[in-house]
């Protein structure tokens, strides 16, 4: 049996669908294709206010994510976009995820956090896992889809990555106007 959390484990689904607008977001694999999805997150401090930013694509349709925290850090807003854009989708789905993060996709891709959950959410003898909390949550997403996660290098001009940085850098905008 394969580690809860790898991509080796999820079974293909029925045709995912995200929650939201009619023309939500569609596809999966049972629906041909897959949803892609591209992710940012952004803090103004370390920690301090921050937001994430999600896109959702598949079939045509697009869907945007996006919301903050009051006080978090940035590698805390990353893990919260993946989690939101996951959570979006309301069937088990064939996922390719993109994200300027190496935190998060070595996290998962290179089985950081699978290691440290089975270590009892510690990196080694001494060091506990930061963000063990959000790990846990999106390794419990990555076992419903079959997640490929990519990276691709922030401020690049990769157009969905710079709209994903626009979402969370607005979402903490809207976070001192609450």
């Amino acid at each position: 049996m394969t580690e809860p959390g790898t991509n080796d484990e999820r079974a293909p689904g029925a045709p995912a669908v995200v929650k939201g607008t009619p023309a939500a977001v569609q596809g999966g694999s049972a629906g041909g294709g897959t949803v892609k999805i591209y992710t940012d997150g952004a803090c103004s401090g370390n920690p301090g206010p921050g937001g994430y930013g999600a896109i959702l694509l598949s079939r045509g349709h697009r869907k945007e994510l996006s919301g903050g925290e009051p006080d978090t850090t940035n590698n805390r807003m990353e893990l919260r976009a993946c989690i939101e854009a996951l959570r979006a989708l309301k069937y088990p789905c064939e996922v390719e995820l993109t994200s300027d993060s190496r935190y998060v996709v070595q996290g998962i891709e290179d089985g950081w956090a699978v290691r440290w959950r089975r270590n009892g959410w510690m990196r080694d003898k001494k060091t506990p896992a930061k963000n063990a909390d959000l790990w846990q949550e999106l390794l419990e997403l990555c076992a419903v889809h079959r997640v490929r996660f990519l990276w691709v290098r922030g401020h690049d001009g990769h157009p969905e990555n710079e709209r994903a940085d626009e979402l969370a850098v607005a979402a903490i905008r809207g976070i001192g106007r609450r």
